[in-house]
């Protein structure tokens, strides 16, 4: 009698220890990708603080396109105000879009193709813009090894009993994969 407690035991003993070890290495994953997360936010909110000074000088040399800056301004609102990787995302890809069209601007006014200040903006939002895609890039390696903690057998047991619920990647718009057309 005493053996067969004593293997039953064992068995206990070691469900419990693999219930502890899947429950720690979600928990490890999640705040990974919560700390992922939080990146993407670090870069963003440096783009944010970016575009005014942006606009800014841009305005100075074309006062007339403020439908342009009103763009800008709205998409850069509506982006600080998205909650959630889809809403984020979706806000942050009109945000690029409307960027592009504060550069197009430039084009236009050789001025301020030359404006020191305009240069060292466009170099500054440029690398960000790549801190960005790198921190989304992370962000997907994350959620992509989350999900597949919580979604492999038997670990999504525990994981649907203790309530893990997965991330949604950080994805590019419809519009970002299109082809970009190039004409001379």
């Amino acid at each position: 009698m005493s053996t067969i407690l004593i293997v039953v035991l064992a068995v206990v003993a070691a469900v419990v220890v693999w219930l502890i070890g899947v429950y720690n290495s979600l928990i490890k994953l999640r705040n990974r990708t919560d700390e992922a997360w939080s990146d993407i936010d670090v870069q963003l909110k440096r783009r944010y603080d970016l575009i005014p000074n942006l606009v800014s000088t841009v305005k100075g040399y074309a006062a007339h396109e403020s439908g342009t800056f009103e763009k800008v301004t709205k998409a850069r609102t509506e982006a600080m105000g998205a909650q959630g990787a889809e809403a984020k995302g979706k806000a942050e890809n009109m945000l690029s879009e409307t960027l592009k069209s504060i550069f197009a601007l430039a084009e236009a006014y050789p001025e301020l193709k030359a404006n020191q200040n305009f240069l060292k903006l466009q170099d500054e939002l440029s690398d960000t813009e790549n801190k960005i895609q790198a921190s989304r890039r992370f962000y997907n390696g994350n959620v992509r090894d989350f999900n597949t903690k919580i979604q492999i057998f038997p670990n999504n047991i525990v994981a649907s009993i203790l309530g893990f619920k997965k991330y949604e990647f950080f994805q590019a718009t419809e519009g970002e994969r299109e082809n970009v057309k190039v004409e001379f």
